[in-house]
């Protein structure tokens, strides 16, 4: 599974390294970019393009650890391959710990590159659909009422209406409009779809909301 406008983006400073790849890339079909920094990756804009990026381990100014380090600490999810000819085994060990999906050591097989590149494709594709899915949730939590959220948080707990209205000082009627309401914002059709959807939201929308833990 890719997307269709998904870019293998390749970062090494030796230019031959990047149009031997840049061949290798667009022989199976996906698009490419080359850069010869890490500064002028970044700067590329490119960084939140849906795709896979290729980082030399060592080069000048800002290496390929500093750059993945820095792409993490932004929140970006573009999955990330080394290619170095002198990794060492700590650097392999901290790339992958970091989310690295490989770590190939120069020289390498195209078959092996190809091989990552598509599982990081992949990984890229899923992680987009996640968080897609999961901004349409907090869309549709975002348009319930203080009340009717207070409400949606005391089913999802299990909470009958009746203590419900108890909890929140209002009478059980008054407590089955807005839990009408909340099923009906949320586009749910049980309890059970109300509870999977509260636990798809969390942590976010309690740390958000201030809320506790239910």
């Amino acid at each position: 599974m890719t997307q269709d406008n998904a870019i293998v983006v390749v970062v090494d400073d030796d230019v031959s390294v990047q149009r031997g790849l840049s061949r290798l890339i667009r022989s199976a079909g996906l698009a490419t970019e080359t850069f010869s920094s890490a500064a002028e990756f970044l700067a590329s804009g490119l960084v939140a393009q849906p795709g896979c990026l290729i980082i030399d381990l060592r080069m000048p100014g800002m290496n390929g650890l500093e750059l993945q380090r820095a792409l993490v600490r932004e929140g970006h999810a573009m999955p990330v391959i080394f290619i170095s000819g002198d990794g060492s085994i700590p650097d392999t060990v901290e790339a992958i710990k970091a989310g690295a999906v490989d770590f190939l050591p120069k020289p390498f097989h195209d078959s092996q590159l190809l091989a990552a590149i598509f599982q990081a494709l992949h990984k890229d594709a899923e992680i987009r659909g996640r968080r897609s899915e999961a901004d349409a949730l907090r869309e549709r939590f975002g348009l319930l009422t203080p009340r009717e959220t207070e409400v949606c948080q005391l089913v999802a707990a299990g909470l009958l209406n009746k203590q419900i209205g108890f909890e929140l000082n209002m009478s059980e009627k008054t407590v089955k409009i807005h839990r009408a309401r909340v099923m009906d914002k949320l586009s749910v059709r049980s309890v059970a779809d109300l509870v999977r959807f509260v636990d798809r939201l969390i942590p976010k929308s309690h740390a958000a909301r201030g809320y506790p833990d239910t």
